[in-house]
């Protein structure tokens, strides 16, 4: 299942990660994404009822699935019994990272050095999200890689359509897209096109 979802992460080259404060809000904007061509998806388990919105979406056999903010050993388990096929920490827990290898979910901890980032791979997760963004952005990452090659890092803030192939090129694995597809006062008008619209706009600029 691991090489399935690395696959898929592989050729998608981007996520789109909800944070929102309401339910209803966060299924509609969600759902924007997927028509403006997202097919891997992230629901922090800070959403109201984040866990109902993982279920619903794996029903959706086109879509890769995540849970992020995972903290704990039992919310890893319960987005895995949701349908999530992995999970994402804005930290590295050791015993977070060896239950989702058990679940047989992707784990991705937050690392926010080289010395976390290698500590992630050591530990054994197979990616790993770059939180917070550091300062040299994609400059950094490509002198972190340099003698880390085997790591595969995933940015996931300050990613935006401007930079996006910038990351990339300087050998992200991915890149997860928070307030560049679901901006806060988009998400509050309610904008549904805004939000579809700029995950087109996101997604042109990583096949770009």
């Amino acid at each position: 299942m691991s090489e399935a979802v690395l696959n898929v992460l592989r050729e998608a080259r981007a996520v789109a990660i909800l944070r929102c404060n309401d339910h209803s809000v966060g299924r509609n904007a969600l759902a924007a994404a997927v028509r403006g061509g997202f097919r891997a998806l992230e629901v922090t388990l800070s959403t109201p009822g984040a866990v109902e919105l993982i279920a619903e979406l794996a029903r959706d056999t086109r879509l890769l699935i995540g849970a992020g903010t995972v903290l704990t050993v039992e919310q890893a388990r319960a987005a895995k019994q949701a349908g999530a096929r992995f999970v994402v920490s804005p930290v590295l827990d050791v015993e977070v990272v060896a239950e989702a290898s058990r679940l047989g979910c992707v784990m991705i901890p937050g690392c926010a050095t080289p010395t976390e980032l290698w500590k992630a791979h050591r530990a054994g997760a197979p990616l790993q999200k770059l939180f917070p963004a550091p300062a040299g952005g994609p400059t950094w990452l490509r002198s972190v890689l340099a003698p880390m090659p085997f790591l595969r890092v995933i940015p996931t803030n300050g990613v935006d359509a401007e930079n996006a192939s910038e990351w990339l090129a300087a050998g992200a694995f991915a890149v997860g897209c928070v307030r560049s597809v679901f901006q806060p006062d988009l998400l509050a008008a309610k904008a549904w096109e805004a939000i579809e619209n700029r995950a087109r706009a996101l997604l042109a600029a990583v096949r770009d």
